[in-house]
């Protein structure tokens, strides 16, 4: 009877595993059931009523060893028809035990580094994690030598160009119960980026004519089904990845990434604004690895007709055994709340591999749920095509950069050509007062949430917005009040075209009010990039007028499969004499102006081949004008009037010249 009931307790017990290891339990009680009977043949002779009594008992077993044969048979059946729920096909008991044997082990994984990063992360902040009741309680008996600092929020610099980032700093930090939920979540999103940026098909499927590739939001859903939650009510998925190699070792990719700085400046026209709020872990002593930190970022086109993109997320940096470096960001929304989510960033990063020479290869992942309903018709197709905020445009400003900072850092330079500065020095300085003239162009000319754009005229979407501010105390900028003036419109001639046509110096005059019809001359440049069109000048104006005989412009001029800009301005010679010799640029006074050249969409041609902007073009105009040298000083009418009649008047000067030469 003690072993019938040990029967019966077995069978409750596997009633609580899957169907595969109840099986497994019938066939040894089954077994276990032929060895009992085989025992009885064995036994001494025993007395007629013990005798009875066992046969009885004996009976029983057998009913009760017949319905179990019974049972096996039919779970067995039903095994046979089960199906994996991942891909819905057939699945055998093998399969699904080493499934659930697989997923164990990475769960394991996942949640040692959990632990890791967590000690790691309480060792900087001096107080102990609160550990999840599913984690493990152990930490890694690994030390490491943490190179630990007293990190505050960090800015980047594209973040107090016009004294914003009242909102960013809004953003409260992380209270000490949400630590390890971030944490959980960055290793989380570090496995999601890996295999998103590795996986082909079924998850990402190539369009008929493999010009590019769309990411099947069901597969998703089913390969990665918990993350940070389902996708709120109005947002649309936008998901790309793109691959290209650089010219930059692994560990320079890594520090511009992790650096709120560095990133700001070389992504400096999709990155606004970005703060680090605080630093988890600053990773291994000597590296980024295990690098953990809480950030905020505005994410932007250059105009002001599509809104910016505001995200607090984690981003985390892993070294993988293989060599590889990955860097991930995912939102933390969830930890700040939010009556409306106009957008969220899934995992999204690059992984970066080290290549012989100094070279890198970057597989980029892009990832958001975002509201866009507020972006202007004439944008809609850029951004539908994932080109203003996609992998592709991050993968090709990264590019263009790369080329930039290696020409910035060249020292074999050939003295053949007039005009090309080869002081090391000269060089070095130029380039550096060209970066800080268009970081502060780039943060000037969208629609950041620190700009009050006021709509001069009309309704349509060539207005004119302007702005205005103060500039006191900063040695970059001439003291005043500053006039800020923008306009975008769409324009049927294709972006090198028009690219071509406002960096060159023997155009200039067929647009340049201010150049009053004068001769303009390149009297210096720098090549930066592979590209002709990249490439920092230093123009005089050789104008009629004798008071501007003086006047210099500095002029970068830039471009890549995603977009194009043409910005500068006017420079003192003194000043700029003591740059080309190696001086400070920073006490350089600039007023940056120029032009944002963008593709209306992309189109296919012949072959299946994704050409960028072969079709219209967004042009984005934006001119600063000083209309004041006293910081208290009103803002009068006419100055407003002036710039609006100015950036009209240029407008309408360029749509002349490139029609006709479009002809």
């Amino acid at each position: 009877m003690h072993y019938r009931r040990c029967i019966r307790f077995s069978k409750i017990i596997c009633c609580l595993f899957q169907p595969f290891g109840f099986v497994s339990l019938l066939v040894l009680e089954v077994s276990l059931f032929q060895e009992r009977e085989l025992g009885y043949v064995s036994n001494q002779t025993l007395s007629p009523s013990q005798a009875q009594h066992e046969r009885h008992e004996n009976s029983n077993l057998r009913a009760e060893n017949e319905k179990l044969r019974a049972e096996n048979i039919r779970y067995k059946e039903a095994l046979s028809n089960a199906t994996c729920p991942h891909c819905g096909g057939p699945a055998s008991i093998g399969e699904m035990s080493f499934d659930e044997q697989h997923l164990r082990i990475e769960n394991a994984r996942l949640r040692d580094e959990i632990d890791r990063i967590s000690g790691i992360a309480a060792k900087y902040v001096g107080k102990p994690m609160v550990s999840y009741p599913h984690l493990s309680t152990h930490t890694s008996s690994r030390s490491l030598d943490l190179g630990v600092g007293n990190f505050g929020a960090q800015s980047g610099i594209g973040g107090d160009m016009y004294g914003g980032g009242d909102l960013l700093r809004s953003v409260s930090l992380p209270t000490e119960a949400d630590k390890p939920m971030i944490v959980e979540l960055a290793v989380a999103a570090m496995e999601e980026l890996i295999r998103m940026a590795q996986a082909g098909e079924p998850l990402w499927i190539p369009t008929s004519d493999n010009s590019t590739e769309i990411l099947s939001e069901d597969e998703y859903l089913r390969t990665f089904p918990r993350g940070i939650g389902p996708k709120p009510l109005g947002l649309k998925s936008e998901a790309s990845r793109e691959t290209a190699v650089v010219i930059m070792n692994h560990i320079s990719l890594v520090e511009i990434l992790m650096d709120v700085n560095q990133w700001s400046s070389v992504f400096s026209g999709i990155v606004s604004r970005a703060m680090t709020l605080e630093v988890l872990s600053t990773g291994v002593a000597g590296n980024y690895n295990g690098a953990l930190q809480v950030m905020t970022a505005e994410f932007q086109v250059p105009s002001p007709l599509v809104p910016t993109r505001e995200n607090y997320f984690v981003r985390y940096c892993k070294h993988h055994p293989d060599g590889t470096w990955a860097v991930v960001d995912v939102s933390l929304d969830n930890l700040r709340p939010s009556p409306i989510t106009r957008n969220r960033r899934r995992p999204s990063g690059c992984l970066i591999q080290e290549l012989p020479n100094g070279y890198s290869k970057v597989i980029w992942v892009e990832h958001v749920e975002v509201d866009d309903r507020a972006v202007h018709n004439i944008y809609r197709p850029l951004v539908n095509s994932g080109l203003a905020f996609g992998a592709k445009r991050w993968v090709a400003t990264l590019d263009r950069q790369c080329e930039r900072l290696a020409s910035a850092m060249a020292s074999n330079i050939p003295a053949g050509d007039v005009g090309v500065i080869t002081s090391p020095e000269g060089r070095k300085s130029m380039l550096k007062l060209a970066e800080r003239m268009v970081m502060s162009f780039c943060a000037g000319v969208g629609a950041s949430t620190t700009h009050t754009w006021t709509t001069l005229s009309g309704s349509g979407a060539d207005d004119v917005r302007v702005m205005t501010r103060k500039s006191m105390d900063d040695p970059g900028r001439p003291p005043g009040i500053v006039l800020s003036a923008a306009t975008s419109f769409w324009i049927p001639v294709p972006p090198k075209r028009v690219f071509d046509f406002l960096r060159a110096e023997n155009s200039r005059s067929e647009w340049d009010i201010l150049s009053n019809g004068g001769l303009v001359q390149e009297m210096a440049h720098i090549a930066n990039g592979r590209d002709p069109g990249n490439c920092v000048s230093l123009l005089r104006v050789n104008s009629a007028n004798s008071s501007q005989s003086n006047m210099l412009i500095l002029q970068e001029s830039c471009t890549d499969p995603t977009g194009s800009y043409v910005i500068y301005a006017p420079v003192d010679i003194v000043a700029m004499n003591v740059v080309l010799s190696g001086g400070d640029p920073d006490y350089v006074a600039l007023l940056p102006s120029g032009f944002a050249i963008l593709p209306d969409g992309a189109v296919l041609h012949g072959g299946g081949i994704l050409d960028v902007g072969s079709g219209g073009s967004l042009l984005t105009v934006a001119f600063q004008i000083l209309v004041d040298s006293a910081p208290t000083a009103k803002l009068s009418l006419g100055s407003v009037a002036t710039v609006n009649s100015l950036i009209k008047c240029t407008v309408e000067r360029i749509k002349a010249a490139v029609s006709c030469e479009n002809t």
